[in-house]
Order: C-alpha cells, then sequence, then structure tokens
C-alpha cells in the first residue's frame, strides 16, 4: 500500500510539471483516441482531472489547435457533444474509397418525420401525421429512437397526453451541426421540397481513425435531393 501511495504522490507531481505544448499533446492525443466527440468538461474530469487547468486555459489550447489543423488533411471541429478530429471535406470523394459498404439510405417517410421533429420540436406524432397527411409508422420512430437522434422529453397537456419527441446531440453530431440554429432556414427547407438524403461520397468527412460507425466517423450534411426508398420501413397508411 506504501508503495501504491508513494507512485500516485509521484506520478502527480510529474503530470504537475506539464509544458504548455506536453498539455497540449495530451489533449490532442485524448480527443483523438476518443470514439466520440470529447467535451471540455469531459476532458477537465478525465485526463485533466489531476493537473491545475482552468476551463479558460483549456479552451485557449483549443483554440490554437483548432488553428494548428486549419491547413491538414484533418481538421479539429467542435460540435453539439464537444470537439473531434474529421477529414477536410473535400477529401471524401477518395477517402470513401477506405470502405466497401455505402453510405445507408433512409427512406423519404423517414427523413421527412426527423426533419418535421428537428424543425418544429417538441411535437407529437399526431402533429407529424397532420403535416405529412399519412401515419407515421411505429417502425420510423423506432429506428429514430435507437439510433440516438431523437428522444421523449415529455407529454403535451392535452387529451391522451400524447409523447412530445425532439433531437439530440447525436442527431447533430452525425449531421455535422454544433446546434439547431446551423439548420437550414424553414423556408429553404420548404423551397427544397422537405426531404433530405443520405450524402453522395462527395459529401463525406472521415473520421482519421478509420472506424466503421458512420455516427462517429462521418459528417452528413441536409440536402435537398430525395431519398431512395427503404423497404424496412412499415406502409404508410392515409387518413
Amino acid at each position: 500500500m506504501g508503495i501504491f501511495i508513494l507512485n500516485a504522490v509521484v506520478m502527480n507531481r510529474l503530470m504537475s510539471k506539464l509544458s504548455r505544448q506536453q498539455l497540449k499533446q495530451l489533449i490532442e492525443a485524448s480527443i483523438f483516441v476518443a470514439d466520440q466527440p470529447v467535451s471540455v468538461a469531459h476532458l477537465q474530469h478525465t485526463v485533466l482531472a489531476d493537473l491545475q487547468v482552468t476551463k479558460a486555459m483549456l479552451t485557449e489550447l483549443l483554440a490554437e489547435l483548432t488553428e494548428e489543423y486549419q491547413d491538414r488533411g484533418v481538421h479539429l471541429v467542435k460540435r453539439a457533444s464537444g470537439y473531434r478530429f474529421q477529414s477536410n471535406d473535400s477529401l471524401g470523394p477518395w477517402l470513401g474509397n477506405l470502405w466497401q459498404e455505402p453510405a445507408p439510405r433512409y427512406s423519404r417517410a423517414m427523413l421527412e418525420t426527423l426533419s418535421l421533429i428537428a424543425y418544429r420540436q417538441p411535437i407529437t406524432r399526431g402533429e407529424i401525421e397532420d403535416v405529412r397527411g399519412v401515419a407515421v409508422s411505429s417502425h420510423i420512430i423506432k429506428t429514430l429512437t435507437e439510433r440516438g437522434w431523437i428522444k421523449t422529453v415529455g407529454h403535451k397537456e392535452v387529451p391522451g397526453k400524447p409523447t412530445l419527441y425532439a433531437t439530440t446531440k447525436v442527431f447533430l453530431d452525425y449531421f455535422n451541426l454544433s446546434d439547431l440554429a446551423d439548420l437550414p432556414s424553414h423556408q429553404a427547407f420548404l423551397d427544397s421540397q422537405t426531404t433530405i438524403e443520405e450524402p453522395s461520397l462527395d459529401d463525406l468527412s472521415v473520421s482519421p481513425l478509420g472506424a466503421s460507425d458512420e455516427s462517429s466517423t462521418t459528417q452528413h450534411t441536409l440536402d435537398a435531393s430525395a431519398s431512395a426508398p427503404d423497404s424496412s420501413d412499415e406502409p404508410e397508411q392515409l387518413h
């Protein structure tokens, strides 16, 4: 036990003497090896827990790292859940060849449902159906929930108390958004036929880690063209 305590004391002393450059390298490495965006708070409570690093200092170092990566093939970007590394957008057409499977495509019904939740949240299933004019498949709600793109945020105070849905930080991260304010304007969305499509290789940005989980390795953008139908969705019923 005495040896363990002594080692801990020595380690703490060594860590307390990290130079500014070493500290920046530690932050850089932490974000690089993480499998999801890393927030400032998470950095402070984990790898920097034994160091006296203020939030202001950490923010300053992150800004420096972001600037240093601007002209590289990999960028450090801030998204809704925190900071992550992703490739330069313009490299997508070539980097996409690293993966044999094409990017997943979702049905128009699913993406319209997701779009209505994003723009009109919190919103009930019935309100979505009123706008679209057709019933919302339970499979669509289940799929969006399982992907972590939407969540239940309460119940509307009307007879039956229907569930209210809203988007999540995972949704923002996936579509490469930092905030809901980054969504295209509502009018622009309406002018684009209110549809979204999974991006082509030209739209892809991939993580330098080369993982296959698209939620953490690919950046996706909202697109105006219609998506291909997905037979996995349940058929919709007209009212």
